[in-house]
């Protein structure tokens, strides 16, 4: 039963407050709804001149070691910068890139510092995991020769025509794992086959890699694992972007709430709408606290069994409690919550992408179960 006792803590830094404020102010001015719905429906997704400011800010190498031109900070210190981006539903490649990152970093290490380089320097960068739709599965479907050719495609592949770099995870002639490194301008949009996402702030794509050469492919001892802390971190940061959304659609229920009347009265005032809105401000402090505690459980080393506690954790109680506040600010909000002009609709769209992404919280506790009760 240790591991359900034996960490608690949760940490946040003064560089974690300071990137808070930051992000907050940046997302705001940003990212507001008229923007928002501006780049719903256009082709990148989000705003050129936003990203190269973001990348100005350093952002894309947070995470990244101060000898690949990044800050040295670590995965926690980018969870404040996250939360604030699913605040504004702002739709940037970061997420993909920082993950691509973290990939590379932990399978290969220091011999890719040229590629850790660009990405710190706002190259965007991806992840080919998916084989289908499952998340549980080996996903090691793409296989490379000896000669780097790859074969096979990827499936739901996040910001895949913006990326600069793509990390493949396959297999090689013996069936051991890697991570085959193509560049994206390699893979043609031919190959490419885009995908219409239940959350329009999001791209994604299916790329056919059949016949295009690895610049890189990265193999051994620390890939397994560098694939299987790729997916618990993005979990997180799934989570922690999913706490940032419940934040806002909570806000827009407390709103409505505040001056919508019906018989005479404020909506507000009727407790079959108080209790929900109360539990959803409890639910999102509960996920707020186990995503901190999460982050604080990483390091620049392979993951811990309590990280990866801390990490299922997180991702299990933001995935439901994002969706249960979708789904009431609908509700709440009546006929006008189902139409496109209500903003209920992009974060109910946005409750349904978190939830799968990275595994639902049926995928999560699953896995917790043996972890807690087996120790």
């Amino acid at each position: 039963m240790s591991a359900i006792i034996g960490s608690k803590k949760i940490n946040f830094s003064e560089e974690q407050g300071m990137l808070l404020d930051v992000a907050r102010e940046f997302v705001k001015d940003k990212s507001p709804g008229s923007e928002v719905r501006k780049f719903l429906e256009s082709e990148e997704g989000f705003s050129q001149p936003v990203w190269q400011e973001l990348v100005e800010l350093g952002w894309t190498g947070i995470n990244l070691p101060e000898s690949v031109g990044g800050s040295g900070l670590g995965i926690a210190a980018l969870i404040p910068v996250v939360e604030s981006m699913g605040k504004g539903l702002m739709g940037t490649p970061l997420v993909s890139t920082v993950l691509a990152s973290e990939l590379i970093r932990r399978a290969g290490g220091i011999a890719e510092e040229d590629i850790l380089e660009d990405i710190s320097g706002g190259c965007a960068a991806t992840v080919a995991y998916l084989d289908k739709s499952d998340w549980g599965g080996a996903n090691t479907g793409v296989t490379v020769d000896a000669q780097g050719m790859l074969s096979g495609s990827k499936f739901m592949v996040s910001d895949a025509a913006q990326a600069a770099w793509i990390a493949v995870v396959g297999s090689n002639k013996a069936g051991e794992a890697i991570v085959a490194l193509v560049g994206g301008d390699d893979v043609s949009v031919d190959a490419q086959e885009g995908h219409t996402l239940i959350d329009l702030t999001k791209r994604a794509a299916t790329i056919d890699f059949t016949g295009i050469k690895a610049q890189r492919v990265l193999s051994g001892a620390k890939v397994e694992s560098a694939i299987r802390d790729y997916l618990l971190i993005g979990a997180l940061l799934t989570a922690a972007e999913a706490v940032g959304s419940t934040s806002a659609c909570l806000a827009g229920i407390v709103d409505y709430l505040k001056t919508r009347k019906q018989f005479g009265k404020l909506i507000g005032s009727f407790q079959a709408l108080k209790h929900p809105t109360v539990d959803i401000y409890v639910g999102m402090e509960q996920s707020r606290s186990l995503v901190y505690h999460a982050s604080s459980e990483i390091d620049d080393g392979p993951l811990s069994a309590e990280a990866e506690i801390a990490c299922r954790m997180a991702k299990a109680k933001a995935s439901e409690t994002i969706q249960y506040a979708g789904d009431r600010s609908v509700q709440f909000h009546g006929g006008f919550g189902f139409t496109w002009e209500c903003d209920s609709s992009l974060f109910i769209r946005r409750a349904a992408w978190s939830q799968q992404q990275f595994g639902d919280a049926m995928h999560h506790r699953k896995r917790l179960a043996p972890l807690l009760l087996d120790a």
